[in-house]
């Protein structure tokens, strides 16, 4: 027997006994679990135990955001002794946006702010700090720079040495140190020395799996271009090697340290000789992971090639960044990511082979890829975490992701399609509620946010919430959405507010037509640019909604938006957004109060660092002026994505009251 086969039977004995220690043995029966009534809010409002976890290169320590006093905090633990922890406390007003090791001992931890610039502007900041595990000591690396983004982590080593690279502004104001330098730092200690000065219109560098800058990517503001610099090694000049509009550009995802080679994802087939600017349905075509040639572009060969109709989302690197494992599939895709390493693919499959309906996800692994942690869940479960060790084939519960909801009663969740006015195909999650029928039940119509993003079947603790209070949930992935294609994608271009709107009430008319729902009760619950849709439906289509739900939505659409980032990144951004509507104001509910029926409800909060807190404000405030029937629930302490437990389910405690006031389930 093979060391792999050998480590996968392993892992497929490990994970059962696991599974059955982990679980609790329910003492009543289900039809007694049923009366005994659903989970409370406090359930749903629960924090997962961990977030983002991440293991060291040797495995023998994992970072991630732990729940800790009904907050989110950064903390380094062994999986061995839970109780020996390091905790981080992060400055205050700040998010942390990701976690990443350097060596076995420190953790680096990006950061973002909101800082004032200038006359009335306010905007993205972004900067680093280092945390030793050992010491506890927070080291601020590049803190000293004058710009705006100080935290863009290029690459860390894999050798166990200390020094990364990172590139930074040094100034706001336009000039040399207006654009981002290439430092080595030193997480020990944060000095550093310059790697690459920065240049005219460079904001973004990407450096190759040995540690060198091989890319520069130059942006034009004006004609809203970019154009991708190469250099064959360190020390050589940077040769144009392709131009095109912000999103067209071609961008490797990861440089091989052999010169010259890169990986792309592609789309290749259909018919070569149809003009670039025509239609497409996307017969014929596949997406595809390709190695070329930097230089000139030609295919190298062919690394994986995607089933027609699918879209590769991205890539899987391993923990460092360095090195490609897999790549993330979209769409109808029932496997969201397949592994390229075939030991790894190998493991997978002998890991869900004995999880009875759960799914395991392989979620972090040590650099020799001995050690690693799995997921195991399922769509209306958050499930846990365990600690994989290839070496015994042992596995050990390490998380219990949501102690109150998993094991409980859950709704059903299934992915399910439906045809729009125009006829396009949209897939749209569907959550029953726990032992119901979907037959005539009062809905909630749940848009996701983005709208450069799309549902999946995963744990959803919003509509499993308000599922588990006797309402389908329906969740559209509307054109525009993420991971159908670059077709379906385009699809949402010009449509901010129209089609894209369409698709939403579609949902609702085709779950009635289907039974499923009760049209007449009806309500549209939706966050960020979901809240935003949920305000424009609220006034577009007044006759359809019972009542309203906007949760840190956007009400006033201009410049890229939010009311944050400034005049720095402004023509990226704004371009971005002008090619989904052609008038931000014909599209912005702010405007058209006067058309609304239906009551509304508002949620935000105050240290939203996405969607400033003035935008609901804004909106609660002129439909006060105007009678009509709104509330604001305004949370203190709350960022974008709810990261405390007391805001959550304040949250859930208001969007439940609502509900029941103005469209009562059954």
């Amino acid at each position: 027997m093979s060391l792999a086969v050998g480590a996968c039977l392993a892992a497929s004995q490990a994970i059962v006994t696991a599974q059955e220690n982990a679980t609790p043995k329910e003492p009543v029966a289900a039809s007694a679990q049923a009366n005994s009534g659903p989970p409370t809010v406090a359930a749903y409002a629960q924090l997962p135990f961990v977030e983002g976890a991440k293991l060291s290169p040797d495995g023998l320590w994992i970072a991630g955001m732990f729940a800790i006093g009904g907050s989110q905090r950064v903390v380094i633990v062994s999986p061995f002794d839970p109780d020996g922890i390091k905790q981080a406390v992060m400055p205050e007003d700040t998010e942390v946006s990701s976690l990443r090791w350097v060596g076995n001992e420190n953790v680096v931890i990006r950061l973002r702010a909101i800082r004032p610039f200038g006359a009335g502007e306010r905007a993205y900041v972004s900067r680093v700090v280092a945390f030793n595990r050992i010491t506890g000591k927070f080291t601020k690396l590049l803190w000293d720079l004058g710009g705006q983004d100080a935290a863009d982590i290029l690459w860390v080593p894999t050798d166990g040495s200390t020094k990364m690279l990172v590139a930074g502004q040094n100034s706001i104001y336009m000039g040399n140190d207006f654009w981002p330098a290439v430092y080595s730092v030193d997480v020990t200690n944060g000095r550093r020395t310059t790697d690459l000065q920065g240049r005219t219109d460079v904001m973004d560098w990407i450096v190759d799996s040995a540690g060198v800058v091989r890319l520069a990517i130059a942006t034009d503001r004006t004609r809203g271009t970019r154009t991708l610099l190469h250099r064959p090694k360190k020390g050589a000049s940077f040769d144009r090697v392709g131009r095109a509009g912000f999103e067209e550009l071609e961008v490797p995802y990861l440089i091989r340290a052999a010169e010259g080679k890169a990986l792309v994802i592609r789309t290749i087939g259909g018919d070569a000789n149809a003009k670039s600017d025509a239609p497409s349905d996307g017969k014929g075509k596949r997406d595809a992971l390709l190695e070329i040639d930097l230089a000139s572009g030609a295919t190298l060969q062919t690394i994986y090639e995607a089933a027609e109709g699918i879209e590769i989302d991205g890539v899987r690197y391993d923990d460092a960044g360095n090195e490609v494992l897999g790549v993330y599939l979209g769409g109808r895709s029932r496997e969201p990511l397949h592994w390229l390493d075939p030991s790894l693919d190998e493991l997978q499959k002998a890991f869900e082979k004995s999880l009875n309906g759960r799914r395991a996800r392989i979620v972090s692994l040590s650099t020799d890829r001995q050690r690693m942690l799995v997921r195991v869940d399922k769509a209306n479960e958050a499930g846990r975490l365990y600690y994989f060790d290839q070496a015994d084939g042992s596995l050990r519960l390490f998380a219990n992701l949501n102690s109150q909801t998993n094991g409980k009663q859950a709704g059903k969740v299934e992915a399910l399609t439906y045809k729009a006015r125009d006829g396009l195909e949209i897939e749209a999650i569907v959550t029953t509620p726990p032992g119901r029928d979907a037959k005539k039940l009062p809905v909630v119509v749940m848009p996701h946010g983005g709208p450069w993003a799309h549902d999946t079947l995963d744990w959803d603790y919003w509509a499993q919430f308000v599922a588990s209070r006797g309402y389908l949930v329906i969740q559209p992935n509307f054109r525009g959405s993420t991971g159908y294609g670059e077709a379906f994608l385009k699809k949402g271009e010009g449509q901010l507010g129209f089609a894209m709107q369409d698709d939403v009430n579609d949902a609702l008319d085709w779950a009635v037509k289907q039974g499923m729902a009760d049209g007449k009760r009806a309500c549209i619950v939706g966050a960020s640019y979901g809240g935003y849709v949920a305000m424009w439906g609220a006034s577009r289509d007044a006759d359809l909604w019972r009542c309203s739900v906007s949760i840190a939505g956007v009400a006033n659409l201009r410049r890229e938006v939010n009311d944050f980032g400034g005049a720095l990144y402004s023509k990226r951004y704004k371009e971005q957004w002008q090619a989904m509507t052609p008038d931000f104001q014909a599209v912005s509910p702010i405007n058209f109060i006067d058309r609304i029926k239906a009551p509304m409800l508002l949620v935000h909060g105050k240290k939203d660092l996405t969607v400033d807190h003035v935008q609901s404000q804004s909106m609660f405030s002129k439909m006060k002026d105007a009678g009509k029937d709104v509330e604001l629930v305004s949370l203190p302490q709350a960022d974008h994505s709810f990261s405390r437990t007391a805001d959550r389910e304040a949250l859930l405690v208001a969007l439940e009251g609502f509900l029941r006031k103005h469209n009562p389930a059954d």
